[in-house]
């Protein structure tokens, strides 16, 4: 009887033994799975992203011969007018927040509970960058928990204006046009570092669904909604419309657009930059003061109360 015992008590210590390599195993593959590594996002430009490879998936199930057109350029090469215009147009508190815009996302999730339905809308940029890299558009919990950690560990490890630049140079701007340079060029004909104020603000008014909508096209949704994106502009001062209607001619400038001209980003990563075209009134270190006329809180500019206005359905990427 006694060595009966002392048999199974040896079989636990070995079952034991054998599952504490299996469990740390299982836990690193784990952590990996919910705990990434984004330090090298810090001075490493990604070739290819998550969402570009579903895209490409999606290309290929459908038979069609679509490949991904992208360019990529720093930050100091796309004009501020855009930055400011995906910002005003996306993620209002981009500057400010730490990765989630909690007021957005409760009523995100009030509205779901009373639709019914688990869409949990109220995403910041740095949420749509981390869902863009590193996740499928599939909106079960279990996606979000991780994209919630995603957002966490970039916003830790890098800097507002390095997320802003990965967000520009991944987004999706059309069919298989993806980052704010191929798109300049493929809409506009010119560098991303031209762009004026009120096309920065029509290529923001069709990022929640870009293969719907052209930034060039006469929607109504577009069209009312880069109007308010750029009416904000300029109440906040970021643009001057005198010298808006001069950067349009060529011969005052002497800038050929199409290849652009560099632009000076500034040393504080809470700002975005500021220039003669770019002019940030009382600017020390600090985003520009919100216009409570004009800010919509972290809430996209256009509201759902656009008379016979049809929200358009958000894509499955930024």
């Amino acid at each position: 009887m006694r060595k009966r015992t002392k048999k199974k008590r040896n079989r636990k210590w070995i079952w034991l033994l054998l599952a504490i390599p299996v469990v740390w195993m299982t836990g690193s593959i784990g952590l990996s799975f919910v705990w990434p590594d984004v330090s090298k996002l810090r001075k490493t430009n990604p070739v290819k992203t998550s969402f570009m490879e579903y895209r490409e998936d999606e290309w290929k199930s459908e038979g069609k011969n679509i490949r991904i057109r992208q360019r990529w350029v720093p930050l100091g090469r796309i004009s501020p007018y855009v930055i400011k215009a995906v910002i005003i147009a996306e993620d209002d508190k981009f500057w400010r927040h730490e990765g989630f815009d909690y007021a957005a996302i409760q009523k995100a999730v009030e509205k779901d509970l009373k639709q019914r339905k688990f869409k949990v809308g109220g995403s910041t940029i740095s949420q749509q960058l981390a869902k863009n890299l590193f996740l499928t558009p599939s909106k079960n919990p279990v996606r979000k928990v991780r994209e919630a950690v995603y957002t966490w560990r970039m916003e830790q490890n890098l800097s507002k204006k390095r997320i802003i630049e990965l967000y520009l140079n991944v987004a999706e701007w059309g069919q298989g046009i993806f980052g704010i340079e191929m798109a300049a060029q493929h809409h506009f004909g010119k560098s991303a570092a031209a762009l004026s104020a009120m096309e920065a603000a029509r290529l923001a008014a069709v990022l929640p669904n870009p293969r719907l909508y052209s930034p060039t096209g006469n929607s109504r949704y577009v069209t009312y909604r880069s109007e308010k994106i750029y009416g904000i502009m300029v109440r906040r001062g970021i643009v001057i419309e005198e010298y808006e209607e001069v950067l349009q001619d060529p011969r005052e400038t002497g800038i050929d657009p199409a290849a652009g001209a560099p632009v000076t980003v500034g040393q504080d990563e809470k700002t975005t930059a500021a220039s003669p075209a770019n002019p940030v009134p009382g600017n020390s270190g600090s985003p520009p003061a919100p216009v409570p006329e004009a800010s919509t809180q972290g809430q996209k500019p256009p509201s759902a109360n656009l008379p016979g206005e049809p929200q358009p359905p958000r894509h499955a990427g930024p």
